[in-house]
């Protein structure tokens, strides 16, 4: 898909340097970085989620499966 966008003269001189040493099209420059961007920010959302769900509620264990766990221990601690 060609796209058109606008970014910082010295942002693009930058990347069209990068580029031109990393032996990379502009177009596959560019996919690469927003791909991973948005990779990056995919794993911050699961993050975020599970601070808000273990600052919300005290973290504790669960009692069930701590007696089955108990249970699944042959040896005496």
């Amino acid at each position: 898909m060609k796209t058109a966008i606008s970014i910082p003269d010295e942002v693009f001189t930058s990347a069209e340097q990068f580029a031109k040493r990393q032996h990379l099209s502009r177009s596959e420059l560019y996919t690469r970085a927003v791909s991973e961007y948005v990779e990056e920010h995919k794993t911050m959302q699961v993050r975020e989620k599970l601070d808000e769900i273990y600052s919300t509620e005290p973290s504790r264990p669960d009692s069930v499966l701590t007696q089955l766990q108990s249970k699944a221990v042959k040896e005496e601690w």
